[in-house]
């Protein structure tokens, strides 16, 4: 199973990206997700989750009101849309699935946010 990310880059402050997470080897629609990201010198952190079924979401309070998570079940694909943008969202952002009994990761796609 791979979780590939794609769509990150650089991007001034006020800006706006979309990441998607596919995966191969599995179906994305079993599992909730989540998207996390790790900045320099930082632990990595959850920015957005998204469950099965219902599809609550979750995100954290750094992020409220400028990111969404989304699934796309007919594409098997997930997104996190970012707009405004700051400096300090600048990270690797990974993708993460997660079941009952697996986990999976994504290599990660690095976003960076000039000012």
């Amino acid at each position: 199973v791979q979780l590939v990310e794609s769509g990150g880059g650089l991007v001034q402050a006020g800006g706006s990206l979309r990441l998607s997470c596919a995966a191969s080897g599995t179906t994305l629609s079993m599992y909730a997700m989540g998207w996390y990201r790790q900045a320099p010198g930082k632990q990595r952190e959850l920015v957005a989750a998204i469950t099965t079924g219902t599809g609550r979401t979750n995100y954290a309070d750094s992020v409220k009101g400028r990111f969404t998570i989304s699934r796309d079940n007919a594409n098997d694909t997930k997104y996190l849309q970012m707009i405004s943008l700051k400096p300090e969202d600048t990270a690797v952002y990974y993708c993460n699935a997660y079941g009952a009994t697996q986990e999976y990761w994504g290599q990660g796609t690095l976003v960076t946010v000039s000012e």
